[in-house]
């Protein structure tokens, strides 16, 4: 008789140490140790897209949606050239998926990609901690659960996420151009901090030719290519370390270049402008925060990947909030008076997620003129 492949496997035993010595124990799918930052995000689908962001460098991702793993993995989807994040966890793993035509179950890739991934444990217990506690240090591991004292000793060494510059282990080695689909419209240069591909496909859908950029590409380097605008991507880590980029950043606006900055391409904006930046209690991850446009009261319902924010009040005269989040008030956009330069700490490319704000793409491209 055939075991039924929806019932649970024995695994490894496997655990998650949180630095307050709190302790979730469960079923190890994917075997490993990694210290990292523990996030959860809300999204009910979308699980391969968030594993190949690269804005979660550095972080160990849980999945509030207490399945996941459904329709399964398809290499189209992914968001990135691998997997980022440092491990996963959810309530539980599908051992057989279903869907359009998956090439791959969940826990197959995750073993592939050498991410430790944990089921079994209450979710909504971690979920409720983090959401208290704010986001915290972990780390998950199926090969040193006998060895806490060791794994807490380590754990307290472990460098936090407010201080740590991940752009450089993200970013692309060398610039590479990607044609338009259609007729050209327009040329953009795209700084990848870590940028997600939706970006670049949302752009050449517009008809435009997108030129990637190394994190740290000199302003006058950008300058040489001749684009019509410079688009700031996402990405992980702390920005207020990326002085040198912080820089550049500055240099663009002063040149007059329209700019759009998008998650940590917003927050970099902000500290070019001699704002200031914060990291946020528990962040924001999911496709479900809501958006206020504050010229026309209308809400959007947002994607969102980020664990630092800018502080309003710290923004010069000129810079003009432009959208706030309903949830907590933080500032999700901003733009410069009298200039074609704008800012939104939301994901317009939202993959996953609601496409409410993929017009932002068409504000942007009607700003160049």
């Amino acid at each position: 008789m055939l075991a039924d492949p929806m019932s649970p496997p024995s695994h490894t035993p496997g655990l998650l140490l949180l630095e307050d010595g709190t302790v979730f124990r469960g079923r190890a799918l994917s075997r490993g140790t990694r210290f990292a930052e523990v996030v959860f995000n809300t999204s009910m689908t979308g699980y391969q897209e968030i594993l190949t962001d690269p804005s979660y460098r550095g972080q160990i991702v849980v999945m509030t949606q207490p399945h996941i793993g459904n329709y399964g993995i398809r290499a189209a989807v992914s968001e990135s050239r691998r997997v980022w994040v440092e491990a996963f966890i959810a309530r539980r793993l599908t051992r057989r998926p279903s869907g359009v035509a998956p090439e791959q179950g969940l826990i197959p890739y995750l073993v592939e990609q050498q991410v430790p991934a944990l089921e079994g444990i209450d979710t909504r217990a971690l979920v409720r901690h983090l959401r208290c506690h704010g986001a915290l240090r972990g780390v998950l591991t199926s090969e040193r659960i006998e060895e806490l004292p060791a794994l807490a000793a380590e754990l307290a060494r472990f460098p936090a996420m407010a201080g740590r510059a991940l752009v450089d282990e993200v970013t692309c080695e060398a610039a590479f151009t990607v044609p338009a689909r259609g007729e050209r419209r327009v040329r953009l240069a795209l700084y990848d901090f870590g940028a997600k591909s939706n970006i670049v496909r949302s752009l050449t859908d517009r008809g435009a030719e997108v030129t990637v950029l190394p994190a740290r590409t000199p302003a006058a380097e950008c300058a040489r290519l001749g684009v019509d605008g410079v688009v700031l991507s996402n990405g992980p880590g702390d920005p207020e370390p990326l002085r040198e980029i912080i820089a550049t950043v500055g240099e663009i606006v002063g040149s007059g270049l329209p700019l759009f900055g998008i998650c940590l391409g917003h927050q970099l904006l902000g500290l070019a402008m001699g704002g200031r930046t914060f990291k946020l209690k528990f962040g924001h991850h999911g496709g479900n925060q809501p958006v206020k446009d504050l010229a026309t009261g209308a809400v959007s319902i947002t994607s969102q990947n980020h664990g630092f924010a800018v502080d309003p009040d710290s923004l010069p005269e000129g810079c003009r909030p432009t959208h706030r989040n309903l949830n907590d008030g933080t500032l999700e956009g901003f733009e410069l008076v009298g200039n074609p330069v704008f800012a939104a700490q939301y994901h317009p490319e939202a993959a996953p997620g609601p496409h409410d704000a993929s017009p932002l793409f068409d504000r942007f491209l009607a700003a160049l003129g």
